[in-house]
């Protein structure tokens, strides 16, 4: 019977939780001196947003970051795991606007409250490395970086077609359009044309793509979703001549197309509303031909169009014509509403029999389908095709390359083209340009201005930061309130140092987080960051965060990392070594949202449980890369568990344990069973932590405890076996539940912090158990078992089977045909 403890205190984390925390902070336990790079391990979770309070979802995210620095604490690394604040943005104006406080008021209340919040999770972060993207001397920073890429050509202004969010008043770059909505608030985007600033992403495309494969622990599905993203596309560019007309080009018209194999089947070429020829075609055909464009520009300019919404196909003839190099055939120039002028060159050659969105316009218009491609063992008749033949197959009525697969054709077409001077092989992507311009107030202000006299001037890094005046009126018009502070926007040209305006929009709030884990590393005041210490620590050694930042953050951050690597500021092509993204916790089967109500607040839950009840419930939920469904009811099973946990510590205080290792030669049979079963746990669990197999590793802790109640101890060597026992399960435990396991280790006569002390080891020769117990099975039907010794051989097994009153039971007067053996597992006997 176990021991009865007569002063056995109760387990009440309110009081533990709030010690440990006072203690964590006073001694600095998660401070850093990052000069120091010996043994460092950079941990960093992605930097919320303060929007709010957390709910248990979101805490998700700031467990695993927390469980993971404290067990490489215990490892022995220098850990760096700082927080901040991704505090500019929508949201925080439109709270202003809807409850008449200031955006930074509001912005300082959240941040406050989820301070609180981690706090209280027991969640460990160098607090003095604090950033918040908002403040001055942040933003400083943001507008240099902006001003490096407009001095290399990488940041410019031009007039484009963008997403406007009618709700938010402002406009979207393409990654925060969902579905056709504003990722914000879910309104329906439209198309707007107005001036805008881009960053030249573009340029980067194809080391983003490719350098994705020095990133072999991301997910893959991360790196699928980038490189659907980026959109590369191998193809070649066509060059059709124009007749009786010219524009920039001269008198061709470049065409870029994946399917150089159809070109034979052009009947017509499309250009896009935006392309330059336009404007020539406009000055050179006749008032007729002149309205009937003008009046489809107008349709096409003034159709409230959302944005993703597949649109119906339209267009009007030029008037113009141009010459299909490969067979001088004349075929029609077309304008249409379906060809983009980012994409390529902005002009096609439309095949309709082979792409379906052709054949659709072809159709419309009556135009021409001529079947070029046919399909292996069959005849297509394009006066019957219904759709277009959009597969591989032979080439038909395509001269000299007639008979040849597709695919073979593409290729000697290709290289016919370059010899002909025709045409050459091209790369295009889907990637765009990086819209940045924002028509709100609580972003970073683009630091340009505009003078009547010099054009577009930037601000000289010396009058950095370009401040936020703090007394604007915050009216949802449409345009940056911004604009209506004269005090902000005149200003002083300082090239001429004439009259001159600033730029009234901001920054997207994506660009201030391209960049800040370098700023956590090094928070200078004259420079964004020191390059010698952040190229000794970077890149991030662990990344965590959700998977809905694939595409936006992620891909700008590596974006950011590479342009600074070109100016000389830091060494490495990517900012994240491993990234681990977190599943969601869902509740009656859906996200977490206020306007669901099916927010659960983990406020109410740690004042009931404790904060390592929570802690361990939401790691033990399910694989943490994994969705899980929130159960109210199940958060109990850990309470009792911590509690037993609890129980058996204060049991075991009260022994007198005489100092030394465990003896194994002095122990019970039990005794030996746990001494053994300890070390495996410390494998295993070891192996779970570094494979974020959390809810495995707390299983198996559970199991543990479990061996641990099951031994009532023999002698004073069971006795040493079970303090040991419970001192390893504490410290395997601790990235858990750190409150609970502090205060034991303490109240077991062990000096704190438990981070002081190294993660356990284990010792091969103790992993194999003495015994294991063989399943014994006559035709396949359990009959009974045994134990046998670890890896005893067939022989053994077979004779040991056999001798069983049970197995000779069912085999009298049976011939046995076969015995099969699984080594350390079972014997099945068959019979006839």
């Amino acid at each position: 019977m176990p021991q009865k403890v007569k002063n056995m205190e109760k387990y009440i984390p309110e009081k533990i939780e709030k010690k440990w925390q006072r203690f964590w902070e006073e001694k600095g336990y998660f401070e850093v001196d990052t000069r120091d790079t010996s043994r460092k391990f950079y941990a960093l979770v992605m930097f919320p947003y303060p929007s709010g309070t957390l709910h248990v979802g979101h805490c998700r995210n700031y467990i695993i970051g927390d469980a993971l620095v404290r067990y490489k604490k215990m490892q022995g690394f220098r850990v760096l795991s700082p927080m901040g604040w991704d505090a500019f943005g929508l949201p925080a104006e439109n709270a202003a606007i809807k409850e008449g406080i200031h955006p930074w008021e509001w912005t300082r209340k959240n941040i406050q409250v989820l301070k609180r919040q981690l706090h209280s999770l027991g969640a460990g972060y160098d607090w003095k490395r604090e950033i918040t993207s908002c403040l001055p001397e942040y933003y400083r920073w943001t507008q240099w970086i902006f001003l490096k890429l407009f001095e290399k050509g990488l940041a410019y202004r031009k007039e484009a077609p963008v997403n406007w969010c009618p709700s938010c008043k402002t406009v979207l770059a393409n990654e925060q359009v969902v579905d056709g909505k504003c990722e914000r608030c879910g309104a329906e985007v439209i198309i707007k044309e107005m001036e805008q600033w881009f960053l030249k992403i573009t340029q980067y495309a194809e080391e983003l793509l490719k350098d994705l494969d020095l990133l072999p622990n991301w997910p893959e599905k991360v790196k699928v979703m980038q490189r659907n993203w980026i959109g590369k596309s191998e193809g070649v560019e066509i060059y059709f001549r124009l007749k009786d007309i010219q524009w920039e080009k001269g008198k061709i018209l470049p065409v870029f197309t994946t399917r150089v194999d159809t070109i034979f089947g052009a009947t017509y070429v499309v250009i896009a509303p935006r392309h330059p020829l336009l404007k020539e075609i406009l000055k050179a055909v006749d008032e007729k031909k002149k309205k009937e464009i003008e009046e489809f520009l107008n349709r096409w300019r003034s159709t409230v169009k959302k944005a993703g919404e597949e649109v119906e196909k339209e267009g009007v003839f030029t008037g113009v014509y141009a010459i299909n190099p490969v067979n001088d055939e004349e075929i029609p120039v077309w304008v249409g509403n379906y060809v983009l002028y980012e994409y390529g060159t902005g002009a096609i050659m439309a095949v309709p029999a082979h792409d379906q969105r052709d054949f659709e316009f072809a159709k419309r218009y009556s135009l021409p389908i001529r079947v070029v491609i046919q399909p292996e063992g069959e005849t297509l008749d394009p006066s019957t095709m219904e759709c277009a033949y959009e597969e591989p197959g032979i080439m038909v009525n395509s001269g000299k390359f007639s008979g040849l697969k597709s695919e073979e054709g593409k290729k000697k077409i290709a290289l016919w083209m370059e010899e002909k001077g025709i045409g050459k092989r091209s790369v295009c992507y889907a990637l765009r340009d990086w819209l940045v311009s924002r028509q709100r107030y609580w972003g970073a202000p683009i630091p340009i201005i505009y003078c009547e006299k010099c054009g577009i001037v930037p601000v000289p890094e010396k009058d950095l930061p370009v401040l936020l005046p703090q007394n604007v009126e915050f009216l949802p018009t449409g345009e940056s309130p911004l604009k209506f502070v004269p005090e902000f926007l005149n200003t002083t040209c300082p090239k001429c140092g004439g009259k001159a305006k600033r730029e009234t929009d901001t920054l997207d709030t994506f660009v201030d987080s391209s960049w800040y884990y370098l700023r956590y590393v090094s928070l200078e005041k004259d420079k964004p960051f020191e390059p010698e210490v952040v190229n000794k620590w970077l890149p991030v050694d662990q990344y965590i965060g959700g998977v809905e930042h694939a595409i936006l953050h992620l891909l700008y951050s590596r974006f950011i990392t590479k342009f600074l690597r070109d100016i000389g500021w830091v060494n490495f092509p990517e900012p994240f070594q491993n990234l681990f993204t977190q599943g969601m916790v869902v509740k009656d089967g859906a996200k977490m949202s206020k306007s669901k109500g099916n927010v659960v607040s983990p406020d109410e839950l740690i004042e009931k449980y404790g904060a390592d009840t929570l802690r361990t419930y939401i790691l033990f939920m399910g694989p943490p890369e994994k969705d899980v469904e929130w159960d109210d009811r199940a958060i109990e099973g850990e309470w009792r568990f911590l509690n037993r946990y609890w129980r058996k510590a204060e049991e075991i205080r009260e022994w007198e344990i005489k100092e030394g290792e465990v003896k194994i030669e002095n122990l019970s049979e039990g005794g030996r069973k746990l001494f053994r079963r300890v070390h495996r746990a410390i494998k295993e669990v070891t192996q779970d932590m570094e494979d974020f197999r959390f809810n495995t590793a707390i299983a198996k802790l559970m199991e543990l405890l479990n061996d641990i109640y099951a031994l009532t101890p023999k002698n004073e060597e069971d006795r040493k076996a079970l303090k040991f026992a419970i001192l390893n399960l504490t410290l395997l435990l601790h990235p858990f539940a750190p409150h609970v396991t502090e205060e034991v280790w303490e109240r077991l006569g062990n000096k704190p912090s438990i981070m002081d002390q190294l993660w356990p080891r284990y010792e091969e020769k103790y992993l194999a158990e003495e015994e294991i117990t063989v399943v014994v099975q006559v035709n396949g039907k359990l009959r009974g078992k045994f134990t046998a010794p670890p890896d005893a051989d067939q022989d053994f097994l077979k004779e040991k089977a056999l001798s069983l009153p049970v197995v000779q039971k069912y085999t009298e007067g049976k011939e046995i045909k076969r015995i099969i053996v699984v080594r350390n597992r079972l014997v099945n006997v068959v019979t006839e």
